[in-house]
Formats: structure tokens, sequence, C-alpha cells
């Protein structure tokens, strides 16, 4: 069974960092897209980046500039580089993989998922 499993969440005051990574566990072959999500209480999930095999990003408008996502295929671990935290990033972020996918990662059916790790934020 594959395993997605985030850590790093936490309590952060704006204008803070943080690293979300996430382990991933018999996944194979290698997935082509891994990306990051979050939702927020009483709103829809949102793709907030994504990375491909060949390490190509793209990013949410929202977080443009002040995160970034990269991967570490030889430990099978997804990442995510927080800066200058907003109240706005507080939400539950998932990282997530393809499977049997090869093209836009931004626009592709991610088939598994991790549990989630809370990110808050206060002003």
């Amino acid at each position: 069974q594959h395993q997605l499993v985030e850590s790093g969440g936490g309590s952060v005051q704006a204008g803070r960092s943080l690293l979300l990574s996430c382990a991933a566990s018999r996944l194979s072959p290698t997935p082509f897209c891994m990306g990051w999500f979050r939702q927020a209480p009483g709103q829809e999930r949102e793709g907030v980046a994504h990375i491909t095999l060949r390490e190509v990003t793209t990013y949410a408008d929202s977080v443009k500039g002040r995160f970034i996502i990269s991967r570490d295929n030889a430990k099978d671990t997804l990442y995510l580089h927080m800066n200058d935290l907003k109240p706005e990033d507080t939400a539950m972020y998932y990282c997530a993989t393809t499977r049997d996918f090869i093209g836009p990662c931004d626009h592709a059916e991610y088939a598994i998922w991790g549990q989630g790790i809370q990110v808050t934020v206060s002003s």
C-alpha cells in the first residue's frame, strides 16, 4: 500500500517560515507529479505547488515568490519551503502524487494522498 506522511507543520507568526516534508513509501515507479495542496475551513481544496520528475515547478499565484517546492527522489521525499507566511496561508496541507500519469502537473489527477498536516499563521 502506498503511503505519504507529512511533517513539519505547526503554528507560527506572520512573516516566519516553515518547512513541510512528505515522506513517501512503496511508490514504484517514481511518480511523475508530486504536489502540495491545502484546504482552509469552509473553502475548497486548492493546489499550492507542483513538481515534475524533471523538477519543473508550478505555483499558485498566492504563493509565488514565497513558497518553494522540491523533491529528493533518492530519499522519496517531497518538500515545501514556506517563507513570509501570512494568516491566509492557514490551512490543512496535503501532499499528493500521481500514478500512471505524465503531463502538466497542475492539471493532473492526483491518486495518492497524505493524511494532511495543519499550518496556522497568526498575525
